[in-house]
């Protein structure tokens, strides 16, 4: 088990639900030991998890973040963020394409994760660092967000404190293995990213979840 903590609370540990208790989120790709499967995380074929959830029909919109508290970092790690997943939907396929809107579900965005990528960004924990935990974090909002792709997860925050009916935390464990494979085709290069960046040091391809450039605030923001 990683031996460290952020420190900072993840998302669903900010916002109180109005209906504490109705929603609950499934995954095939978590097996009954906890643990997420090789083809979701970046050491294999990095796809996003198919999810299921419960119904709510009161729901205009969903919101998915995705975050790993366990790397040495001030903040967690964001592996996805996305909203505007409509309401009437108790679920999304496997191997969501990455980009700010996305191509498989209407009108649903997707923000920019750690890297600065829009998008799924799957468990690439260092090695040696035992398992970190993921949570899925899924909050059914009484509206549909005029948020832009690059809104900082602070900003979206705000704003499911005020719309969010219910929420629910899915967390599975990934672990790297002693030698893993890595991806057939390697992950971009962070972007570059405007001044007032901590000096973390680069964003290795390899140790994703260790050393993500950030601002003051922990928070990474595109130029």
């Amino acid at each position: 088990m990683a031996e460290h903590s952020s420190g900072e609370m993840i998302a669903i540990q900010k916002v109180q639900p109005r209906e504490p208790g109705r929603l609950t989120l499934v995954s095939e790709a978590i097996g009954e030991d906890g643990r997420i499967g090789d083809a979701y995380s970046a050491w294999h074929d990095n796809l996003s998890p198919p999810l299921m959830w419960t119904a709510m029909p009161e729901a205009e919109s969903f919101a998915l973040i995705v975050e790993d508290p366990d790397a040495p970092m001030d903040r967690p790690v964001v592996h996805w963020m996305a909203w505007n997943i409509p309401g009437d939907l108790k679920g999304l396929p496997g191997g969501i394409k990455a980009g700010r809107r996305s191509d498989d579900i209407d009108g649903m965005v997707q923000g920019l994760n750690t890297r600065g990528q829009p998008g799924y960004m799957g468990p690439m924990p260092p090695r040696d660092d035992g398992p970190h935990h993921y949570h899925f974090q899924l909050f059914a909002l009484d509206m549909r967000l005029d948020l832009k792709p690059s809104t900082p997860l602070d900003q979206l925050v705000q704003v499911l404190k005020a719309h969010t009916i219910a929420a629910c935390d899915l967390v599975g464990l990934y672990e790297a293995d002693a030698d893993p494979v890595a991806p057939a085709e390697p992950l971009e290069e962070p972007r570059s990213f405007a001044g007032g960046l901590q000096g973390r040091g680069g964003l290795d391809e390899d140790d994703v979840d260790r050393h993500a450039p950030h601002d003051e605030d922990g928070v990474v923001r595109p130029d």
